[in-house]
């Protein structure tokens, strides 16, 4: 599963609960000022309640945020040690 996610996951073997939200994760982690009331439509006709759809946005929004972070400080990468 995550080799079919890692190489495309518009075609990983998801449920359609899952792909409706995975495309709406990928929204918000590209430009979430392009999601919008059809997109919440989208995640309640698969059998999210709003309940749902605020946990995912927190959490997508969480990760990418401290992802921004971490970049950002160059967590996880080799800083030469004149920039430190």
């Amino acid at each position: 599963m995550v080799a079919a996610l890692q190489k495309d996951y518009r075609t990983a073997p998801l449920s359609k609960e899952d792909k409706v939200m995975v495309e709406y994760v990928v929204k918000i982690t590209r430009d979430a000022t392009q999601c919008s009331p059809a997109d919440h439509d989208q995640l309640r006709a698969v059998g999210f309640d709003d309940r749902g759809i605020l946990q995912i946005t927190l959490i997508a929004s969480w990760f990418n945020y401290i992802n921004r972070v971490a970049d950002a400080l160059g967590v996880g990468r080799d800083i030469p040690s004149e920039t430190k």
